[in-house]
């Protein structure tokens, strides 16, 4: 059995990792977009490591476009197997593989509409008939179960706490009496995270592990803190009668922040206020979510059996069409907006920050993660001048961090988790920049971790 270094390696975006068995049939872990320069993504993205007709299985951990966002393009080549994810996640790829085929197909549409002479056409990604074809591949597995990937070799999901329908996965080779096995952690929740339940360890004893390292050079803000950070912004943005300008990923954070203001109303925190949810996509995340209560935590479901809603947010409002998004710039009361994208690469948000960046009486509020070579990296170094849309915009609005909301573990939330599910053999840093996951690996050996390795793109490891 050998394990196959590829995406998300030194970097954040992108995961995807090989396994071959003993018998040279290839799985997958993970098939997702890479993000970041556009010219260096489409050529990471294009660019596939084997022949995808090879392809025996794909096995999941979560929903977002990072780690299923290229399954089209696989597909497009000939990849025909079946895609395994939990339940939750199977529902949650319909709509995002959806949405990324429509994106890529407008995308395409607006570059071609305005070539020079001479420029070549360019094509999209995939198209929405891929997506299809992606999505009839989906197969829904349960938690806690053991179920067949390809004959001799097994998977197993865990609750990872991180999104809806998020797992981490050990899969597994038998042959003649002996076992082969390996962990993914997958991206692993901070524990006490709205809604979900905490991350529940895999067993033990893999031969191989590999880890996200998103945060691995910091721990976030208490749980308990958030809420009150979350309203001191909204007091101060609302009392300079400005907007509070959230870009968030439409899975996972949105309903994180929406339920968030839920709560501070509940407690007679934040009196009714104007909120926007300004993307089809989360509208349509968040109705998913409200069809499986079998992944809340105890309070979750408290809330959804007394009154069925978890977003019941007084003086909300979900924003369905561009008209309805572009009258929000036009409104001049103060609001929240929540849109996406959550790196402010693409999507609603990027209009209304065209709109709202040069106004000091606003602020961009940050709840995630930005990679580099994004504008929302950008705005968290506190660069004073910006491109979107190619042209620069001075940022007067003031930028606050709330990076406690992010559905990524801490630095010792993630060692403790680590701590309960240490394999035999060495343990691999991936889902990471590479400085936090070298900062990562410092921190662990300091647990006694005695073996952490940091693998570079097509390294190859055998079992």
């Amino acid at each position: 059995m050998k394990l196959r270094f590829h995406g998300a390696v030194r970097t954040v975006t992108g995961s995807l990792h090989i396994v071959e068995t003993s018998r040279g049939e290839i799985i997958l872990l993970d098939c997702g977009m890479f993000q970041g320069r556009r010219s260096e993504a489409k050529i990471r993205n294009t660019t596939l490591p084997v022949d995808p007709t090879r392809v025996k299985a794909l096995v999941l951990s979560h929903a977002h476009i990072d780690h299923i966002g290229n399954i089209p393009i696989w597909v497009s080549k000939g990849m025909r197997c079946p895609i395994f994810a939990t339940g939750a996640t199977v529902d949650l790829c319909g709509l995002m593989l959806r949405d990324s085929a429509k994106i890529q197909e407008f995308d395409a549409l607006h570059v071609n509409k305005n070539l020079r002479p001479g420029e070549q056409r360019v094509e999209p990604l995939y198209t929405i008939q891929h997506a299809e074809s992606s999505i009839a591949l989906l197969r829904g597995r349960n938690y806690r179960e053991w179920f067949e990937v390809i004959p001799g070799v097994f998977a197993i999901y865990h609750d990872a706490g991180h999104i809806l329908g998020s797992a981490s996965i050990v899969i597994e080779e038998r042959t003649n009496g002996s076992s082969k096995r390996i962990a993914f952690t997958g991206d692993i929740g901070r524990p006490e995270t709205a809604i979900l339940k905490d991350a529940e360890p895999f067993p033990s004893g893999a031969d191989i592990v590999l880890s996200e390292c998103t945060y691995g050079d910091r721990d976030h803000e208490p749980q308990s803190e958030l809420n009150e950070g979350l309203r001191a912004v909204i007091s101060k943005t609302f009392a300079r009668g400005g907007k509070v300008l959230v870009p968030a990923f439409a899975l996972g954070r949105t309903q994180t922040i929406m339920y968030a203001l839920r709560q501070l109303q509940r407690e007679g925190k934040l009196p009714e206020i104007p909120v926007y949810v300004d993307s089809p996509l989360a509208s349509g995340a968040t109705e998913i979510t409200a069809r499986h209560p079998e992944c809340y935590d105890e309070a979750a479901e408290r809330n959804f059996r007394a009154d069925g809603g978890l977003f019941a947010i007084d003086g909300f409002t979900a924003v369905r069409t561009a008209d309805e998004s572009k009258a929000l710039n036009n409104n001049r009361e103060s609001s929240i907006i929540i849109a996406a994208s959550g790196m402010c690469e693409a999507g609603r948000i990027l209009h209304h920050l065209d709109h709202g960046l040069s106004d000091a009486r606003n602020t961009v509020l940050i709840v995630g993660f930005q990679a580099e070579h994004t504008l929302g990296r950008r705005l968290v170094e506190k660069q004073h001048i910006v491109k979107v849309f190619g042209r620069e915009k001075e940022v007067r609005a003031e930028v606050a961090v709330l990076n406690g909301f992010s559905a990524h573990a801490g630095q010792r939330e993630l060692g403790n988790y680590l701590d309960r599910c240490r394999g035999t053999g060495p343990l691999f840093l991936v889902h990471g920049d590479e400085a936090r996951a070298t900062a990562f690996q410092t921190y662990l050996n300091g647990r006694g971790f005695a073996d952490v390795r940091i693998p570079t793109v097509g390294e190859e490891i055998k079992l």
